[in-house]
């Protein structure tokens, strides 16, 4: 695996330029370190301020039997609690972010100027949206937070399962629709599965109700190893962040999940493209190094086909054409398409507002369609 990894840094580097100091070096030499961050763009900031709380899980067991006595998870929710006679939440909705994204990012700008606007498909007025840190993410709990490799190795069902213990706590029986992009995705037919009776819709955005395996399994895989094989990563015992594992774990990652029209769109020309490059070198990685392992190892046994039949929930599954992760020409999303309604499948097809493995976080390219979903 070490010279598989090799050969994988050689032609990242071949294919950014990069000539930077440190990326091979043995394991007796320092560690190169990386130059001072160039400031990152800025989003808009998002109109969208939502309340975040912490709740502690007692006791969570993981599924390799492993407990933690305290499993902080942390949320963020928008809108307001109705609640029937018993004093249960009736109009909740909780919508799930994507690998190494956080809660308060299904709250940007341009998510939620498309989805929580009065009279639009999950209007804050009427609706009151849950928006966890998935274990491994954000504020939640996570190998950084002290235990390094030690942390228990949480899996999706572990992830969901620390979900609904939240739900829970806020006094949710049964949420109005379960969603969420790319990891989300993945989370919402989990939880079709583990709780069928738990939500009336589930709306999976950007992934395949399948086993991970091929071009998606192997850049997995290729990042994960990228970190691993870095001298300084030490087994997940270093003091300070293994640059060069993260900055190529993050070149495949922007790889994977990007389409050549997209990137073509975003540096039509030669200058453009080499100043992306110039400035990701001067970048700094933002991860931690045992939290993107983790996060991306996750899905390692994820796999809800066998299930399937077990969600009562209404479903509505959504893809874009152009997705580089989840590549309908790869044939696992039409066959498992096919084992559903039409009305429970939605294609975008590719064009100049589809952006790859993003393209479901643009609603307007699939607003009118869950309008309809959310009527009874």
């Amino acid at each position: 695996m070490n010279g598989t990894v090799s050969n994988i840094r050689r032609l990242l580097l071949g294919l950014a330029a990069l000539g930077a100091a440190g990326m091979g070096a043995s394991a007796g030499a320092q560690q190169a370190q990386p130059a001072p961050a160039a400031p990152a763009p800025q989003r808009p900031p998002s109109p969208w301020k939502t309340v975040e709380a912490d709740y502690a899980v007692p006791d969570f067991k993981f599924h390799i039997g492993e407990t933690l006595a305290r499993l902080n998870i942390h949320y963020a929710t928008l809108g307001t609690p109705k609640r029937d006679a018993q004093g249960h939440v009736t109009n909740a909705i909780m919508l799930l972010h994507g690998t190494g994204g956080s809660g308060r990012g299904m709250a940007s700008a341009a998510f939620g100027n498309e989805v929580f606007g009065p009279g639009q498909v999950f209007d804050i007025t009427r609706y009151f949206i849950v928006m966890p840190d998935a274990i491994g993410h954000g504020g939640s709990a996570k190998p950084s937070d002290g235990l390094k490799a030690r942390f228990p190795k949480y899996n999706y069902l572990d992830m969901v399962n620390a979900q609904h213990a939240l739900a829970q706590h806020l006094g949710i029986q049964k949420f109005e629709l379960i969603g969420g992009q790319s990891m989300g995705c993945m989370h919402s037919w989990v939880w079709g599965i583990a709780y069928p009776d738990a939500m009336k819709r589930i709306l999976p955005l950007a992934c395949t109700p399948t086993a991970i395996a091929g071009r998606n399994r192997l850049f997995r895989k290729m990042l994960i190893e990228s970190i691993k094989s870095d001298p300084a990563y030490m087994g997940g015992d270093y003091t300070t962040e293994p640059f060069s594992g993260l900055r190529e774990a993050n070149y495949i990652l922007s790889f994977s999940t990007s389409t050549a029209a997209t990137l073509q769109r975003q540096f039509p020309t030669r200058e453009a493209a080499d100043a992306h490059i110039d400035q990701l070198l001067q970048t700094a990685p933002r991860q931690d190094a045992n939290d993107m392992i983790y996060q991306f190892d996750a899905s390692r046994d994820y796999n809800p086909e066998p299930d399937l039949a077990k969600i009562k929930a209404k479903i509505l599954w959504i893809n874009s054409d152009d997705d580089f992760v989840n590549d309908p020409r790869a044939g696992e999303v039409p066959r498992m398409a096919a084992k559903l309604r039409p009305d429970q499948f939605m294609m975008i097809p590719f064009g100049p507002d589809t952006v790859g493995h993003g393209t479901t976080m643009r609603p307007k390219l699939w607003g009118n369609r869950v309008v309809e979903f959310m009527r009874d």
